[in-house]
């Protein structure tokens, strides 16, 4: 080769070190980069991250609502049940009511049975008094079916809570507080007490 010739190479020869000869020097300067990932990546995971923020807050409103819902439904249970009993004493109190006149009535059919010397538990021979006498028994037996009972306490010991003792008399070989007579009998509709007896008891 010509020496012209290898000036010429000389010259277009690159000053630098050339690309994959693996100088130590270039390595060591730059090292190797960060791993930058891809746009699309990025953007995936700023949406998985906004998805389980909206799914946590969702979790919460829906815990929210069903105790909300529980509540509610707690208080409903609670009001049917109390309307249901106010609606059951209302019913009661309005049969009460209506027992304690009918018992008036049978006191006063006693009453005039006796007044006239008939046994309301006997029979007699005079028609328009013996059907007196059975309107007396079927009025009884009637309230009875309807749950009406009698409170006739007499021989037994005073209970102030069937009774009122109208007075109290010394009755040898009585027992003191125990009812000797029943000057009005009582009467009560299933536990409830209509008129308490009227009775005097033995001191």
């Amino acid at each position: 080769m010509r020496p012209e010739q290898d000036d010429m190479d000389a010259g277009f020869r690159p000053a630098g070190p050339v690309p994959g000869s693996g100088s130590p020097s270039s390595q060591a300067a730059g090292g190797d980069p960060e791993p930058v990932p891809p746009a699309g990546e990025a953007e995936a995971q700023d949406v998985e991250k906004d998805l389980g923020v909206l799914l946590a807050d969702a979790e919460a409103k829906r815990d929210e609502y069903l105790e909300i819902a529980r509540r509610a439904q707690a208080d409903f249970e609670n009001y049917r049940k109390r309307m249901a009993a106010e609606v059951q004493a209302a019913a009661l109190r309005g049969k009460v009511e209506v027992a304690r006149g009918v018992v008036g009535v049978l006191d006063d059919l006693e009453r005039a049975l006796q007044a006239a010397g008939l046994d309301p538990e006997g029979d007699s021979e005079d028609g328009l008094a013996h059907g007196v006498i059975l309107v007396f028994r079927n009025l009884r037996e009637t309230l009875g079916r309807s749950g009406v009972e009698v409170v006739d306490p007499k021989g037994e010991k005073f209970d102030p809570n069937l009774a009122e003792a109208l007075s109290t008399v010394q009755v040898e070989g009585t027992e003191a507080g125990v009812v000797v007579e029943v000057m009005q009998k009582g009467y009560r509709f299933e536990g409830h007490l209509i008129r308490p007896a009227m009775v005097v008891v033995a001191a």
